[in-house]
């Protein structure tokens, strides 16, 4: 079998095993399902109430895009005003890892409160949750170059606009696109996270709503199954990222060059 095959084989195994394995347990323990529901019972609950679990990820997941979206572009435009000036980046570098580390369920209540719109309210925690780390890879990557050839391009009189186009742009590239796929994961976790703090109810409400409504029911399967389709858009947003990443560096960067055999 090929190293691909391989790829795709080994962890499509060990989920089947753990599968059958969860639902082996759940029967010969005789758990109730409103305290552990088996696989099966998972998957009824997935089909039966798939249409409208599915209608929740789309308002999900548009809060984690557009969060996803706003970090790549205000964390990348801040890392480099950060590496234009050693100034800015001891100024501010501090207050956006203060922002890192703050829990954001003890901040989502002010930001709901102070922003009279539930929708900006909860792309505002996403976005808090998402933008590091771009800002820090992206820093990092453009405070990387390599010294002899910045020094050569000093030598050859090229602007700070050359330098940082030609030079430093293309080198934290790849740590740019780390950053990214970090974020992608967290900007999912950001919009869930706001919306079990926001509390939403309604229609037109995200996953979370479904899943607390599912908790308070006891519906566990439900539950489970909103869970499931959580961690597949995660699987998949960071599945499209990281073919994002070797598109743009498969012709010329080492990490995603394949190897020499």
């Amino acid at each position: 079998m090929s190293e691909r095959g391989l790829k795709l084989a080994a962890p499509i195994a060990v989920g089947i095993v753990i599968l059958a394995t969860w639902e082996a347990v759940v029967r010969w323990s005789a758990i109730p399902p409103y305290i552990l529901p088996g696989p099966i019972l998972i998957g009824e609950a997935l089909w039966r109430d798939g249409p409208s679990l599915f209608f929740s990820l789309l308002v999900t997941l548009r809060i984690t895009l557009v969060a996803l979206a706003a970090a790549v572009v205000l964390g990348g435009a801040i890392a480099v005003l950060f590496a234009q000036s050693r100034l800015l980046e001891l100024s501010f570098f501090p207050y956006a890892v203060i922002l890192q580390v703050t829990p954001i369920v003890s901040i989502a209540p002010l930001i709901i409160i102070w922003v009279n719109d539930t929708f900006l309210s909860l792309l505002i925690c996403a976005w808090i949750v998402a933008f590091f780390p771009v800002v820090a890879n992206t820093t990092l990557g453009l405070n990387s170059a390599d010294r002899n050839l910045v020094a050569l391009f000093r030598l050859y009189g090229a602007s700070r606009w050359q330098s940082l186009r030609f030079l430093r742009l293309p080198s934290a590239l790849p740590y740019f696109l780390g950053g990214v796929k970090i974020s992608g994961g967290l900007a999912l976790i950001g919009a869930v996270v706001a919306e079990f703090v926001a509390g939403t109810a309604g229609t037109e409400t995200g996953l979370a709503s479904r899943i607390l409504e599912a908790g308070n029911r006891l519906e566990m399967p439900k539950l489970f199954a909103a869970l499931l389709l959580l961690s597949l858009t995660g699987i998949l947003i960071f599945v499209a990222l990281s073919w994002l990443s070797r598109a743009l560096l498969s012709h010329w960067h080492e990490s995603a060059l394949p190897e020499e055999e």
